[in-house]
């Protein structure tokens, strides 16, 4: 019989918030998860447009088999956003419409 709980509360620094930066602007997310978590925590909804009708993307496996969450993060396109950890400082960017191989 299972006696621990299967969830826990996330923290990080004094209050469990941090600063990073979305679309050149300071937010305060919670530390400690995915950048995809900590976005959709502070109410961010739309991370991406489609290349063809630019509609509006967000999350939705949170796993990184659904490619929902693209976001640049500190200059890196394409980045699977449910799968990096969130850390202070990040720079943070929407990715609006098809991205170019380098």
């Amino acid at each position: 019989m299972l006696t621990e709980p299967l969830f826990r509360t996330i923290a990080a620094g004094p209050n469990g918030f941090i600063s990073v930066e979305f679309n050149g602007r300071p937010l305060t997310v919670p530390g400690q998860c995915s950048v995809a978590a900590a976005l959709l925590a502070a109410g961010v909804s739309r991370f991406r447009s489609t290349p063809v009708s630019a509609a509006p993307r967000a999350p939705y496996c949170m796993m990184g088999a659904c490619f929902e969450c693209l976001l640049e993060i500190d200059g890196v396109a394409n980045a699977q956003s449910c799968l990096v950890a969130v850390r202070p400082g990040m720079k943070i960017r929407t990715q609006e419409g098809a991205r170019h191989a380098a």
